[in-house]
């Protein structure tokens, strides 16, 4: 099979192989019907621009950086595969740089790869995305960056988030209708910016609803699957013990289930569990666990949108609101009614 070229989709399109370079790189100056008409021959030819050719006719890289602290968590996973995808709709390439926060060499390790890799942009993914140190090097080294789910809108930064505390108030609120008025929750870690928005839903749906928080249930996790194990543990031994608990992942929600299982404890019978970010892990489970869905993909996907995007590289670029994307709930088995019906 021959190599489609970009002289084939242009003799098909019946336009000049400067014109679909624009259409590829988003260019502006291109007529709409035009720039539709060679997406569509570009579709139908699956033509694929060579990215080093493209590289050297032009002063940018085509290629965009992942930066995350964690690349092996299902949360980089989900990430990683949105940010991939559109990377690969809009002809770009993505690397991604783990930064480990605990070595003492680690902001030479992103300058060196910031200056080898010659990125057109970064996308900087939780928690990393709050350190103002981290987020410097970009700025020094004029890298367009796109924060996910950062704290605040530091300026000169692109942002992509979601409602973290109207997500949490909504399945707290999800709770309360189900009878449930001693409802535990599993915090994040102080690290992440979201675990304090999330807990700022909760405690707004509980004085909603008129109902007192007992602070002996409001515990904090590290996100993990142990640490949910540990504090279920300690939760689900009281002899007052919480009829729903509600954790700030599902990996903890996850320890938090399996913990109930070891007790003897039905769920949701005897309690109801609920998690947040719709990971694999809370539907593999049994039950399946009711949770939040994040968009972790479409997050990374309108970060690479916002980066491949002309107009945002240009010295304002930080001065635009960040994307809200929305949430959902996901009522599965493990939440049921209190008392059970």
């Amino acid at each position: 099979m021959s190599i489609v070229t970009i002289k084939d989709v242009a003799a098909r399109a019946g336009v000049s192989p400067k014109t679909v370079s624009r259409v590829i790189n988003g260019e502006d100056h291109v007529r709409p019907e035009i720039r539709e008409a060679v997406q569509r021959v570009v579709a139908e030819l699956n033509y694929r621009p060579n990215a080093f050719a493209r590289s050297l006719s032009s002063s940018r890289s085509y290629l965009l950086g992942l930066f995350i602290d964690d690349p092996v968590s299902g949360y980089a996973a989900d990430v990683q595969h949105g940010a991939l995808l559109r990377c690969r709709e809009r002809s770009y390439h993505l690397v991604v740089e783990p930064v480990d926060l605990h070595q003492p060499d680690w902001k030479d390790h992103v300058r060196n790869s910031i200056a080898s890799l010659r990125l057109d942009g970064a996308i900087v993914a939780p928690p990393i995305c709050d350190v103002a140190e981290l987020i410097d090097l970009f700025r020094e080294a004029d890298v367009p960056h796109v924060l996910i789910a950062p704290s605040g809108e530091p300026a000169g930064s692109g942002a992509v988030r979601m409602d973290d505390r109207g997500a949490a108030r909504e399945m707290t609120e999800h709770l309360i209708g189900l009878g449930h008025r001693h409802i535990a929750l599993v915090q994040g870690p102080v690290s992440h910016s979201a675990s304090a928005r999330r807990e700022e839903g909760f405690r707004a749906a509980m004085a909603a609803a008129g109902i007192a928080v007992d602070e002996r249930a409001v515990v904090r996790g590290d996100f993990s699957f142990r640490s949910g194990l540990e504090l279920g543990e300690a939760l689900l031994n009281r002899a007052d013990r919480p009829s729903a608990v509600f954790a700030c992942n599902d990996d903890m929600a996850l320890g938090v289930l399996i913990t109930a299982m070891k007790l003897g404890i039905a769920v949701p019978d005897a309690l109801s569990v609920a998690g947040f970010d719709d990971a694999a892990s809370s539907r593999a489970a049994w039950p399946q666990i009711t949770t939040i869905r994040q968009p972790k993909a479409e997050m990374a996907a309108a970060a690479v949108d916002i980066l491949v995007d002309p107009s945002f590289r240009k010295k304002d670029a930080g001065s635009q609101a960040p994307l809200m994307l929305p949430h959902a709930l996901v009522v599965r088995d493990s939440s049921g009614p209190w008392p059970a019906a």
